[in-house]
């Protein structure tokens, strides 16, 4: 089984820095935390933040070719947690064709957040989260979400056209 569940907000890890994308259950208070990285993260606030570039970053590019090609995201599925790493799939409907794309779930998110596709989140990969060690589940206080939410509000678009690669 599977739970629909909405991005509720990201946080920063206190003891590793890393961000934490925070999933919640559309219908009760089930929560789930996922540690991604910091242009996953990005990614996802500025959707989140409606931020617009100049030029599509990667997962606007990705949403691009599939407009482009017709293809419609169904919906994605954090299928999988297997030695502290979150499994995804992304649902893509190709006319009448259904198929799947393995996927890290930060960058599946970053796309349904996109696309406007549901996320969906297995069941067994909470209770899996649920029993883990609990010395790795996070800290979630006022201090970091200040901290973050200072992160992204001192983001501007321009600045990510200067860095060349």
């Amino acid at each position: 089984m599977f739970k629909e569940m909405k991005v509720t907000g990201l946080v920063m890890d206190p003891q590793t820095n890393t961000p934490i994308l925070i999933l919640r259950d559309v219908k009760d208070d089930t929560t789930l935390p996922i540690w991604i990285g910091l242009l996953e993260a990005t990614s996802i606030a500025t959707e989140l933040e409606k931020i617009q570039f100049p030029r599509p970053m990667t997962h606007d590019l990705i949403r691009n070719f599939f407009n482009h090609l017709d293809v419609k995201v169904e919906r994605i599925e954090v299928c999988d947690l297997r030695n502290n790493t979150y499994y995804a799939l992304i649902y893509i409907r190709d006319r009448d064709r259904v198929s799947s794309i393995d996927a890290r779930p930060s960058d599946a998110i970053a796309i349904a957040l996109r696309t406007q596709a549901p996320i969906y989140v297995k069941e067994e990969v909470i209770s899996k989260f649920q029993k883990s060690d609990e010395s790795a589940k996070p800290v979630f206080d006022k201090e970091n979400r200040e901290k973050w939410s200072e992160l992204l509000e001192g983001l501007n678009p321009e600045d990510f056209s200067k860095y060349k690669m």
